[in-house]
C-alpha cells in the first residue's frame, strides 16, 4: 500500500511541477496578458502544490522511514515518472512538438536504470 500511494502522489506531483515548469508555453494565449513577475509567482504557485505531494511521496516510501524504497529507487522511480509525465503533457498540450525515435530510445535508456537501481 505504501508503494501505490508512493507512486500515487509522485504523479500527482509530477502534474504539478510539468504544469509549473512548461504551463506558461502551453498556455502561452492565456498567460500572455500576464507578466513575467506574475507568471513566476503564478508558476511557484503551482509549485507548492507539487512539494505538497512530493514530500509526503518521499516520507512514505522511503525505506529510512518504514517506506519500500532505498533513496536511489525513490530518485529513479520519480525521474521516471518525470518523464512520463511530461511526455503526455507535450503531446496532449503542445501540438507542434512530436515524439521521435531518439525520443523513445533515451526513454528505453531510463527503464534500463530502473532495472539496474532495482537489480540486488
Amino acid at each position: 500500500m505504501k508503494a501505490l500511494a508512493t507512486i500515487a502522489l509522485l504523479i500527482l506531483s509530477n502534474a504539478f511541477m510539468t504544469l509549473a515548469w512548461y504551463g506558461h508555453i502551453a498556455f502561452k494565449s492565456k498567460m500572455e496578458r500576464f507578466g513575467m513577475l506574475a507568471i513566476i509567482f503564478i508558476s511557484w504557485g503551482i509549485a507548492l502544490l507539487e512539494y505538497f505531494c512530493q514530500v509526503p511521496a518521499n516520507r512514505i516510501g522511503s525505506a529510512d522511514l518504514g517506506g519500500p524504497f532505498t533513496i536511489w529507487e525513490l530518485k529513479v522511480i520519480q525521474e521516471v515518472i518525470s518523464l512520463v509525465v511530461f511526455s503526455c503533457f507535450v503531446l496532449f498540450f503542445m501540438k507542434g512538438e512530436a515524439l521521435k525515435w531518439n525520443h523513445v530510445a533515451g526513454f528505453a535508456c531510463l527503464i534500463m536504470a530502473v532495472w539496474f537501481i532495482f537489480k540486488k
